[in-house]
């Protein structure tokens, strides 16, 4: 974690707190930012978060001015990062804030890695104000919006089109479920046993299998799914916000799956819909498998301490149906 907050392009050491008597920006460059933003839960116990909030209208126009750029629309947002369109001349662009602590060294190579294969196209970043400046795509359309079965096909594709061979020094699958065999037990036992203790004993027997199989060197986007999908010109969907992994192509399906759990009315809904994904990406139907328990119990244990309310009784769906 970065440990240093910023305000425009002043550093603010740990501790202190953010000067909001800063000069102001140009009218016309002044944000919004969302009330939809400011709401989310990831800032109620983040200070620093907070702050940063505060001071982002300035911050934009600072990197606006920096970059030669102009706002050209209203300010949107995911669950982490404010995006303003903006424009340089006659070509638009999406400006991307993040927040105090996120790596976006990290994100900005692998955006790199990829270079528009299959993801939004990066043209410049600033590591100090944690912006980003990229490809501008139609955020009026997610892949959330489509129907399930077609963002299923999507996501298969994408899911190869994205497997090339990846650095060697970037995180495995196969490390993350050796951290899962570490991490498992300990995490079920301290919220009291929140599944049965078979799914706990299949989810570890599960981990120490990917974790001691032969490892891909396959290049794997760690945090795809609906929602990180939007319409673009140059290809009809495109990725935001990779991670770079490398290993099992199937390794983040559960997260497509719980995300849309509720439009699947029955189980076998939700088996046919794996089924069609296993297809459509050629990965193995056991594989598939194998990660959707270990990504549901994961997210289950991670998500309850925390107040998630919605998402870990669909990981225990997940959970009762595949192990």
């Amino acid at each position: 974690m970065v440990d240093r907050e910023f305000h425009g392009s002043a550093l603010v050491r740990p501790g202190e707190c953010f000067d909001l008597s800063v000069s102001m920006p140009d009218p016309a460059s002044v944000i919004t930012v969302p009330d939809s933003f400011r709401e989310m839960p990831r800032w109620w116990n983040d200070r620093r978060g907070r702050g940063w909030l505060e001071v982002l209208p300035s911050m934009v126009s600072d990197q606006c001015r920096r970059w030669g750029l102009e706002i050209d629309g209203s300010s949107l947002h995911g669950s982490n990062a404010l995006v303003v369109p903006v424009r340089r001349g006659p070509q638009g662009y999406m400006l991307r804030l993040a927040p105090p602590g996120d790596d976006v060294d990290q994100e900005a190579a692998a955006l790199r890695f990829w270079d528009g294969r299959g993801t939004v196209r990066l043209f410049d970043v600033d590591p100090i104000s944690r912006a980003m400046l990229l490809e501008r795509l139609d955020s009026s359309r997610s892949l959330q919006s489509e129907p399930l079965a077609a963002a299923v096909s999507v996501i298969a594709h994408l899911v190869g089109e994205l497997a090339v061979p990846a650095p060697s020094d970037v995180l495995s699958t196969a490390a993350i479920a050796a951290s899962h065999v570490e991490a498992f037990e300990r995490d079920w036992l301290a919220l009291g046993g929140p599944t049965p203790r078979h799914q706990l004993d299949i989810a570890l027997r599960l981990a120490e299998e990917r974790a001691e199989a032969p490892a891909s060197n396959l290049a794997v986007d760690g945090d795809l799914h609906c929602e990180q999908v939007l319409a673009g010109d140059r290809a009809p969907w495109l990725i935001v916000d990779p991670v770079l992994c490398r290993g099992d192509r199937e390794y983040d399906f559960a997260r497509v799956l719980w995300e849309r759990l509720d439009e699947l009315g029955e189980d076998s809904d939700i088996v046919k819909l794996v089924e069609a994904f296993v297809r459509a990406s050629e990965v193995p139907s056991d594989r598939a498998r194998c990660w959707i328990v270990l990504r549901s119990m994961s997210y289950l244990l991670w998500g309850i301490p925390r107040g998630l309310t919605w998402d870990p009784p669909k990981c225990q769906r997940l959970l009762n149906l595949f192990s």
